[in-house]
């Protein structure tokens, strides 16, 4: 029998959006987890706004907003606000109700100032990474490191020679706002150009061969248990931006024992060697095939060769970031903005995969006492 499309609307209706959220979804475990790092951060949120004056958004909603545009790869913080205005689930994450309307999207560029002045982003995920710690999720002994290109948010027509004026609006000719560039001939490097759109960027290319870009560079330090971000940054693209990232980033590594850190070739190099050594720890680089830093007293052991297996999962967490956290093209200008959103990508990405292994542990089948 055909349904009738002509039905009554319901007047009133006694629902919340916590009852339309299936309760199996993976994403009751992440808002758990959320949860719970949000309470340990609510002394540094009462620092950040005074005691008198207009209510502003709670960070924790901003918080949970930017986690929501990781995980859902909403576009922009507009297209978020807008599907937060009928989306249950976004809804129920934020703990508003169904009749709540959204907040304005201006509400993210007006409070990301005071997010980095905080350090928000860096003290979230820290709070992320001790959960997974107190799960007993990370390995203190083994880790690997690894850094990719994002693509800034601006165009090679932008990057211009430094002190040249911007020429009049329509005066190239073309009669709209992307001008015409003829770059042919001219010799563009960083020291002599600037992006005018994002000055911070910096051009450069992934290889030999391979166009170049303005470019931001982000690095993470994994464990090698079950592959969580365990630190993060996001620097500017020059030719040592890995290699300095990676030696601050196994600094803050805490303990004195020695670790390992597995990378590829482009760690290969002797300071980076000898710095790791320094630092009482061995570096299970991939081996170039002339001029190699390191030598069969540290390839000859299973570890090393246990290691080179494990870093490539490093390129899942890009893999991920770039296509359903959608920084293949960075979305801010500068460094500081940026890596506040590299911050919330690591996060984000950390908590899909305890979500994961949550969800793994829960099926497995309880064990039988041996009487």
């Amino acid at each position: 029998m055909r349904g009738d499309r002509d039905q009554q609307a319901n007047m009133l209706l006694a629902i919340t959006p916590d009852q339309m959220v299936p309760q199996d979804h993976p994403v009751r475990e992440i808002k758990s987890i959320v949860e719970h790092a949000l309470t340990g951060l609510s002394p540094v949120f009462n620092q950040m706004y005074s005691r008198i004056g207009r209510p502003s958004i709670p960070p924790e909603q901003l918080l949970k907003s930017s986690l929501l545009i990781a995980l859902y790869s909403v576009r922009s913080e507009r297209q978020f606000c807008e599907r937060l205005q009928y989306d249950l689930l976004f809804k129920w994450f934020l703990d508003l109700n169904i009749s709540d309307p959204a907040f304005n999207p201006t509400t993210f560029s007006k409070n990301r100032e005071r997010l980095l002045e905080h350090e928000v982003s860096r003290r979230f995920f820290d709070a992320v990474v001790s959960e997974a710690r107190r799960r007993n999720l990370l390995s203190d002994d083994h880790f690997t490191v690894d850094g990719t290109l994002l693509d800034a948010w601006a165009s090679l027509k932008s990057f211009r020679p430094v002190g040249e004026d911007d020429p009049p609006p329509g005066s190239s000719g073309s009669g709209g706002r992307n001008r015409e560039v003829d770059f042919k001939g001219e010799r563009r490097l960083n020291s002599t150009h600037r992006s005018t759109t994002d000055p911070e960027a910096r051009l450069a290319r992934k290889g030999p061969g391979k166009e170049a870009r303005l470019s931001f560079a982000g690095h993470v330090l994994m464990e090698n248990r079950n592959g969580l971000v365990v630190d993060t940054e996001l620097t500017e693209a020059t030719g040592t931006a890995e290699e300095r990232a990676a030696i601050r980033m196994l600094k803050r590594i805490p303990g004195k024992r020695r670790i390992t850190v597995g990378a590829d070739k482009g760690y290969d190099t002797g300071n980076f060697v000898d710095t790791c050594w320094v630092m009482n720890t061995t570096a299970h680089v991939a081996r170039k095939r002339l001029h190699s830093a390191i030598d069969g007293r540290t390839t000859r052991h299973a570890s090393y060769r246990q290691s080179q297996r494990v870093r490539k999962r490093v390129e899942e967490i890009f893999g991920w970031m770039k296509t359903v956290g959608g920084s293949r093209k960075l979305r801010y200008r500068g460094t500081a903005r940026n890596g506040l959103w590299f911050e919330v990508l690591a996060t984000a990405y950390n908590l899909v995969r305890m979500a994961k292994i949550a969800a793994k542990l829960a099926q497995r089948p309880p064990e039988t006492a041996i009487l």
